[in-house]
C-alpha cells in the first residue's frame, strides 16, 4: 500500500478508536461517591470503623454488624473495621481526635468511653469529637456460667453481701464503663459499700466471657447482645436484667422485680474526628441515616436484642454532653473519682 493509500486508513482507524472509547465511557457506570455519600443515594467510599476495644466486645460487635449492614444495604462500599484497644477506649479516642479533618474515619463507642475519660484522666474527650449517631441501647445482664452454684439473683446477692471479696464480679469495661457502673449501683442498692466490691476489669466482652465460663469470676455484668448465642446454647445463665421492664425472650427478672432498686441501660454510637467541614460531616450523618432506615439494620437490631436509640448530629452531641455530666456525678457519688 502506498503512503497516499495508508493516510486515509490511519484517519479511519483514529476515528474508530475515538468512537469505541466514547462508547466505553457510556457503558461503564460512573465511579460512585468517591467524595460523596448519604442523602443523594450515592455510596460513601473508603469508610473505616475504629473499635476502641478488643475483638468480641460490644463496640466490636456493633461496628462489625454496622459495617456488614452498610455494605449489604448499598449505603457504602467496602468498610474496613480495625481494633485499637487500651485504657477503656481512650487510646482509640485519642487516635480519633488526632485524625482531625478525616471524614472517612468513625469510632464505635458508647457509655463506657464516657466513664473512661474520667477514670483514665484522658487528655482527649468526647467533646473533642464530631458526634455522628447514637445507634442502639440495650439492657445489661447479670450472668453466670452453667456450672455456677447461684441459681437465682437472691442467692447471688446473699453471698455477695456476706463476703464481697470472695464473690468477684467481672465486667468488659474499665472503671467508669457500663459493666462497672451497673454492679456498683447494685452494690449501693443492697447496702454494700462500692469500695468493697471486688471488680475485675476485662478488655471487652470476649475476655469477660472466658473469665465467666472459666470460673475466674463469680458473675459477670455485660450487654445482652454480646452473649445471646452462649445464653441460647445454655453455656450461660442470666440471673437478672438491669432494664426497667422484663426483656422478651430472657427468662430472668429485672433487678427491681428482685428487690434491687436499680434501672440501667447501656447505649452505643458513632463519633468522628474533629475538624470536619460541613459537607464531610453531613455525608457521614446521611450515611448512618441510610443505615438506620435499611432492612438490614432492622434485622440486626432484632437479631442482637438491641433497642433502636437513633439520634444524630447536634442532638446526639447534646446527649453526649449530658451523659458526661451524669456519669461524672455518679462516679463522685460512688466515691470512684
Amino acid at each position: 500500500m502506498s503512503t497516499r493509500e495508508r493516510a486515509p486508513a490511519r484517519r479511519l482507524s483514529a476515528v474508530l478508536t475515538v468512537v469505541v472509547a466514547a462508547a466505553a465511557v457510556l457503558l461503564v457506570p460512573p465511579l460512585i461517591g468517591a467524595a460523596t455519600g448519604g442523602g443523594d443515594g450515592t455510596q460513601l467510599r473508603g469508610l473505616r470503623l475504629l473499635v476502641p476495644n478488643s475483638p468480641g466486645g460490644g463496640y466490636d460487635v456493633t461496628a462489625r454488624t454496622a459495617a456488614k449492614a452498610l455494605e449489604d444495604s448499598g449505603a457504602t462500599g467496602a468498610v474496613e473495621v480495625f481494633n485499637l484497644p487500651g485504657a477503656g477506649g481512650t487510646v482509640g479516642l485519642g487516635r480519633t481526635v488526632n485524625e482531625s479533618g478525616n471524614d472517612r474515619l468513625v469510632m464505635s463507642m458508647g457509655l463506657g468511653v464516657v466513664g473512661s475519660v474520667f477514670t483514665n484522666s484522658s487528655a482527649a474527650t468526647l467533646a473533642d469529637t464530631t458526634p455522628i449517631a447514637r445507634m442502639t441501647q440495650e439492657t445489661e445482664i447479670v450472668v453466670v456460667g452453667k456450672g455456677s452454684p447461684f441459681q437465682d439473683i437472691d442467692q447471688l446477692i446473699a453471698a455477695w453481701k456476706a463476703d464481697p471479696g470472695a464473690v468477684p464480679v467481672g465486667g468488659g469495661s474499665s472503671p467508669g464503663g457500663p459493666d462497672h457502673l451497673a454492679p456498683m449501683l447494685m452494690a449501693k442498692a443492697v447496702g454494700l459499700p462500692p469500695k468493697d466490691v471486688n471488680y475485675v476489669s476485662y478488655d471487652g466482652g470476649g475476655e469477660l466471657l472466658a473469665a465467666v465460663l472459666g470460673g475466674k469470676v463469680a458473675f459477670g455484668v455485660s450487654g445482652l447482645g454480646e452473649y445471646a448465642d452462649q445464653i441460647n446454647a445454655g453455656e450461660l445463665r442470666v440471673l437478672a436484667v438491669t432494664a426497667g421492664e422484663p426483656v422478651p425472650g430472657v427468662d430472668a427478672p429485672t433487678l427491681k422485680e428482685a428487690g434491687v432498686d436499680v434501672e440501667f441501660t447501656n447505649w452505643r454510637g458513632m463519633v468522628a474526628p474533629p475538624g470536619l467541614d460541613a459537607q464531610g460531616r453531613q455525608e457521614l450523618v446521611d450515611t448512618f441515616n441510610r443505615l438506620h432506615d435499611s432492612p438490614e439494620w432492622r434485622d440486626a437490631l432484632t437479631r442482637n436484642g438491641w433497642g433502636d436509640a437513633f439520634l444524630t448530629g447536634d442532638a446526639f452531641g447534646a446527649f453526649l454532653a449530658n451523659e458526661s455530666t451524669r456519669v461524672a456525678d455518679v462516679l463522685r457519688e460512688l466515691g470512684l473519682t
